[in-house]
């Protein structure tokens, strides 16, 4: 198969598995604390990495053990619990849609903290993905008394923590493979993870046929949404470009809109207009 038309298989694919997280999220909520949620996707996503990835901890020099924590830390451990966290009060759909500040956030912390170069059109991207990230915000507790904002904030947390991996990965650890970058996160993150998991009451629910039933849908997440999902990402960048295989930021959203939708999730009007202020905010700041 031509390589133009495979990097649109992979785009694709990418979308609905990554589109998809927000539901499994919401599902793995159900017979779980976020907590719980959150340290099960770590462990799970931990152990596949593991197999699939585990000769390329050898290409990790001592030097960038110490960075491959510290990302593993912005990169997933703390959205891996934030995510959570802000599902048991938000929608998946107005989470996944929040989801798409990251572009901008990478942006504004390269600027400002990182000294990348920048152009005029991309900060009034920031601009106009800020608006729409507002309207959603305020918009929060006033849809329904599940709604709360300031849990949607967490999900702004969130994708800052992302910006800074990205930001912190492209300037320390720009010279090793994205596997073992992955692998390493995941395997500094295993035993916290299991820690962490270990304080809740999992072993006294454990049997229950509603916490299996959401740990099964987390062990997706975290085998599917998290494993095989970085490694058909790399090998987009490898077939494709960085801009064409951050372009999945679009689609994850309405892929995500279209779960809430099968789940009796809606947007309210200004919620709409929100999500896509947001959309064209990312679409003019990733634009070269």
């Amino acid at each position: 198969m031509e390589t133009k038309q495979l990097k649109w298989i992979y785009l694709t694919i990418l979308s609905l598995i990554w589109g998809s997280s927000f539901i499994l999220i919401k599902k793995g909520l159900v017979g779980l604390t976020a907590i719980q949620v959150g340290s099960f996707r770590i462990i799970f996503a931990a152990l596949f990495l593991l197999i699939v990835g585990f000769n390329s901890l050898r290409k990790i020099s001592r030097r960038q053990w110490k960075y491959v924590a510290i990302t593993s830390f912005f990169g997933t451990f703390m959205p891996a619990y934030l995510f959570a966290i802000a599902e048991t009060q938000v929608n998946s759909s107005i989470v996944a849609i929040l989801n798409s500040l990251t572009p901008l956030n990478t942006l504004v912390l390269g600027i400002v903290a990182f000294g990348i170069q920048f152009q005029k059109r991309q900060v009034f991207g920031v601009f106009i993905g800020l608006i729409g990230c507002l309207l959603l915000v305020l918009s929060g507790d006033s849809t329904s008394g599940t709604q709360n904002y300031l849990y949607v904030l967490l999900v702004v947390i969130a994708t800052l923590s992302y910006a800074i991996n990205v930001n912190l990965i492209k300037k320390y650890l720009h010279d090793l493979n994205s596997l073992s970058i992955t692998t390493g996160n995941f395997a500094v993150l295993f035993l916290p993870a299991l820690m962490v998991l270990s304080t809740t009451n999992i072993s006294q629910t454990f049997h229950a046929e509603e916490t299996q039933h959401s740990i099964l849908f987390v062990m997706i997440l975290g085998v599917l949404g998290t494993g095989i999902a970085n490694v058909l990402f790399f090998k987009l960048i490898q077939i494709s470009s960085p801009v064409f295989a951050t372009s999945v930021t679009y689609l994850i959203p309405i892929v995500a809109f279209f779960w809430g939708l099968l789940d009796n999730e809606m947007l309210t009007p200004i919620q709409s207009v929100g999500a896509f202020v947001i959309l064209i905010g990312v679409y003019l700041s990733a634009k070269k």
